[in-house]
């Protein structure tokens, strides 16, 4: 049995319609959306609505943790649209959508990422395309369970969560060979980002998980430049699949 895994696609069509050729399913662990590009700053909704030179101030402030500043700054750029900035984002976050899940591999299993809009994907979603959260499927013979969203950040970004309901999610996928979540597991050199200088949020319930139930693996994405792509807990091996929009490349899981 093949199947290949994904994270962090951020807008990478191109790549995710070749991402499941040979395997026998697909997996995606979130992040489909590309609001802001730190590395090409033209591209990504907020570029596409106010241009490039004002996605690199955004872009500077939160790279330097001035996050109060680039909130204020954010706010002045919305107030230019007439009427509310709801629409706009939710307009662009739409065609981006349409244009992921249509390139997307089928048979297809999905969890959210954090700067996902939920609510959004069904509108899109095809056939052979199944999302689950909190939730367990059978595949080749080996229970997956799948544990979306982060956890709470100043970055604010859409699907964070409260530590308690995300804990409830993890309980709620009880054991399972394979477990399937955005961000990692509490454990520092898995979170430190080596290229943003800093440490992401992890999960100590997906953490306690592990040591209680022991699965074969942890597969998760959220750190882009990780300081520690892989480590072993006991049996259990945790892996970060990788920063697809930059590799363009799934990873690959066969037993």
């Amino acid at each position: 049995m093949r199947v290949h895994v994904v994270s962090d696609v951020h807008g990478r069509a191109d790549a995710l319609a070749r991402a499941g050729d040979g395997a026998d399913a697909f997996i995606c662990l979130g992040d489909l959306i590309l609001f802001i590009d730190y590395e090409d700053h033209g591209k990504g909704i907020f570029a596409e609505l106010f241009g490039e030179e004002h996605a690199e101030t955004f872009i500077e402030l939160r790279t330097q943790k001035r996050f109060e500043e680039a909130r204020a700054f954010s706010r002045s750029m919305w107030a230019t649209l007439e009427g509310d900035a709801g629409p706009y984002i939710e307009a662009a976050v739409r065609r981006q959508y349409k244009e992921l899940f249509g390139a997307m591999p089928t048979p297809a299993y999905l969890t959210y990422g954090n700067v996902d809009i939920p609510r959004l994907w069904p509108e899109s979603l095809r056939a052979g395309q199944r999302v689950l959260d909190g939730e367990t499927v059978e595949i080749g013979g080996l229970r997956f369970g799948f544990v979306g969203g982060g956890l709470r950040t100043e970055y604010r970004t859409p699907y964070e969560l409260d530590d308690d309901v995300f804990a409830a999610k993890v309980a709620a996928v009880g054991e399972v060979d394979v477990l399937c979540c955005h961000i990692p597991p509490a454990v520092p050199e898995l979170l430190y980002d080596t290229v943003a200088r800093r440490f992401e949020r992890g999960s100590e319930a997906v953490l306690r998980m592990i040591h209680e139930t022991r699965p074969k693996y942890v597969l998760f994405g959220h750190v882009h430049q990780p300081l520690v792509p892989r480590t072993r807990i006991g049996r259990t091996e945790c892996v970060n699949v990788g920063h697809f929009r930059a590799r363009g490349v799934p990873y690959v899981l066969e037993w």
